[in-house]
């Protein structure tokens, strides 16, 4: 029941409230506060398992920026994609300058052939200082992969009606970006068979992460 409390609530752009109301309708009562501790406990150890059986990342990195609501204000998400949509970070933060940027870059584990970013100046300024041998793309027009990649996230946002906190926002969204893609395969590049056997290979992935599938070996 953790397991898919937890995959409800970050499959769909749900509530804690709204995902108590779908686990009463199949008969199990428990609280929206004990699945909001549900996600906080185990969400990012969920998504850090995914995580190991993502494909390997893409040598072409997409970075974007969007603003987020945090305790009424705004602050900065920063996210890094690869070609394939494939999330390989997010940090959100207070400010938008060199210091930034430049923590986004050191914070990634991998060097890319080519990094594409807007034209924001302190992406070049952090770039030069940390990677200045990868190649760098700086155009708004070449971002569509980091930019749509965002879209998720904002179902999120809009479904908790903003964060309370920027390391509350930090966290919930480090375990979402961990856990959403690995629910949402290309569904417009496949075929109906072919994205039926892929969500079977990616529940059976979820049970084996979760603990679901020893669990059943077991009973």
């Amino acid at each position: 029941m953790i397991s898919q409390c937890v995959w409800l609530y970050h499959r769909f752009p749900l509530s804690f409230r709204e995902v108590e109301e779908f686990v009463l309708q199949r008969g199990v009562i428990v609280s929206y506060e004990t699945i909001r501790r549900w996600c906080a406990k185990f969400g990012q150890a969920y998504a850090n398992g995914l995580r190991r059986h993502w494909p390997r990342t893409g040598d072409k990195w997409h970075l974007d920026e969007v603003f987020i609501k945090i305790d009424g204000g705004l602050k900065y998400l920063c996210r890094a994609v690869d070609q394939d949509g494939n999330v390989l970070d997010i940090l959100v933060q207070s400010r938008r300058d060199k210091a930034v940027a430049r923590r986004f870059f050191q914070k990634t584990r991998e060097v890319p052939r080519a990094v594409v970013t807007d034209k924001l100046r302190p992406h070049g300024a952090a770039h030069r200082e940390v990677m200045p041998s990868v190649e760098h793309r700086q155009s708004k027009y070449l971002n569509n992969q980091a930019e749509n990649s965002q879209q998720p996230t904002r179902q999120r946002e809009r479904a908790m009606k903003g964060f309370r906190s920027v390391g509350g926002a930090q966290r919930s969204l480090s375990a979402f970006s961990g856990i959403s893609p690995h629910c949402r395969p290309h569904r417009h590049l496949l075929t109906a068979p072919d994205h039926r056997a892929e969500m079977a290979i990616r529940f059976a992935i979820w049970d084996h992460v979760t603990g679901v599938a020893g669990t059943a070996a077991t009973t």
